[in-house]
């Protein structure tokens, strides 16, 4: 994929579906009792490979346009699948997925793509394992992991990192088990199992960082509509910030309050950002627009990391062009995402002449310097083939993104976003 400078981008465009919620939408329908609704899911490859989980194992699923019809089972109505679950590229697949297993009456093997047999599940299986689940990974922790059956009783477990992912696992195996299951984060992390869980009628009870599920019970399907996802949107509020004479407002935006740290950073940076035709639901959905503005360095750490975790490569390219320096801390769960992407983020900076270095936790970028158009890596990762390519329409002259179909993962119709308006 080529791109150059662009003179300015103008326009409204909407977003693909929050790929957290609509993977969950398809998850917890299957579970409920009656047929879920969905309008808006994201058919990217990794809701997808979701969906085909569920239909293997006796969920009919049907799918027309953006919507999908999932005719729930019941919490005791999966079947064994024929052969090993493939979840593709899918962490979030992969991760709540064993929550749901490890209360099942069959075995079942679950096995990724290259990309997932190299990302560490050790987090989730000492929990559940705790729980009393008979689960099992490749050299201890990665996929393949082969799960039986077994008893699940509820625990008090004490996260050792703010991960929604954890934090489902361990609620979605709650719902199986035979008291209380309470999870307590050490900062709270994105909260759509909770929420959608309610919203089916499930007893969830949240104070604070604590969140308790009660079992046993019953889901009961509800049509569920996906806001258009604030991740996807990142990558057009950088693109509008850094590239001149540029005004964009991307519609109908998930705001919730757990994921929304990419506005607020990109407030502390100076940019000129808006926040309009707020609805408000089970999940909060809001109207942005953004204009060019001169951004400056700041730092990101702490409690802001797990309401953007996804969106911090997309923020190193929007640094690259601020003056002064940005500190991003706090960040080593970056490290085994689709590929290191601290790594990947300070490789393809530096190629296109930002002054950056690498740290344990996150990376330092000293930004204002000329950014000139290179030939990108895209490192098999959808967040890093787009924030190049954002990083292209700012920087001088022609740019390519290596293996650009990689962007299907999340967002099919990334670069058609891109030309619609002004790209």
């Amino acid at each position: 994929m080529k791109l150059t400078a662009s003179a300015g981008l103008h326009g409204s465009i909407t977003v693909p579906g929050d790929k957290s919620i609509s993977h969950r939408a398809v998850m917890f329908g299957a579970l409920a009792d009656g047929d879920t609704h969905i309008s808006g899911f994201l058919m990217g490859e990794d809701c997808l490979s979701t969906i085909e989980c569920f239909r293997r194992m006796g969920v009919p699923v049907e799918i027309s346009g953006q919507e999908v019809l999932v005719h729930g089972v019941g919490l005791h109505g999966l079947k064994a699948p024929d052969s090993p679950l493939y979840t593709g590229n899918s962490g979030t697949t992969t991760r709540l997925l064993s929550g749901i297993l490890a209360a099942q009456p069959f075995p079942v093997t679950m096995t990724g793509d290259a990309s997932i047999e190299k990302r560490p599940m050790g987090r989730i299986i000492t929990p559940l394992r705790q729980m009393g689940a008979a689960i099992d990974g490749r050299d201890g922790s990665f996929c393949p992991l082969t799960i039986r059956p077994a008893a699940l009783h509820g625990i008090t477990y004490e996260m050792p990192v703010a991960s929604a992912q954890l934090k489902s696992a361990v609620l979605l195996a709650g719902l199986y088990a035979d008291g209380p299951t309470t999870v307590i984060e050490p900062a709270p992390s994105r909260d759509h199992t909770e929420r959608m869980l309610r919203a089916l009628g499930a007893q969830v009870e949240s104070d604070g960082c604590r969140i308790t599920i009660h079992a046993p019970q019953t889901l009961q399907a509800v049509d569920l509509a996906v806001p258009g996802d604030i991740s996807s949107a990142a990558f057009f509020l950088v693109a509008g910030a850094v590239v001149p004479n540029s005004t964009l407002t991307i519609r109908d935006v998930g705001i919730n309050p757990t994921r929304d740290g990419v506005i607020e950073v990109l407030r502390a940076m100076g940019a000129d950002l808006t926040i309009s035709n707020v609805r408000e639901g089970a999940e909060p959905v809001a109207d942005l627009t953004v204009r060019s503005s001169r951004l400056h360095g700041t730092e990101i750490k702490g409690a802001l990391i797990p309401r953007l975790i996804d969106e911090l490569p997309v923020l190193a390219a929007a640094a690259a062009f601020a003056e002064g320096e940005t500190v991003i801390r706090d960040a080593q769960e970056l490290k085994v995402k689709e590929s290191n992407r601290i790594t990947a983020m300070v490789n393809e900076l530096t190629r296109a002449g930002a002054d950056c270095t690498e740290t344990a936790d996150g990376m330092i970028i000293r930004g204002g310097k000329p950014l000139h158009g290179a030939a990108f890596e895209s490192y098999h990762d959808h967040r890093i083939a787009m924030s190049m390519a954002v990083l292209a329409l700012g920087a001088a002259g022609e740019s390519e993104i290596l293996n650009p179909e990689v962007v299907s993962i999340s967002y099919p119709g990334f670069f058609d976003s891109l030309r619609m308006i002004g790209g």
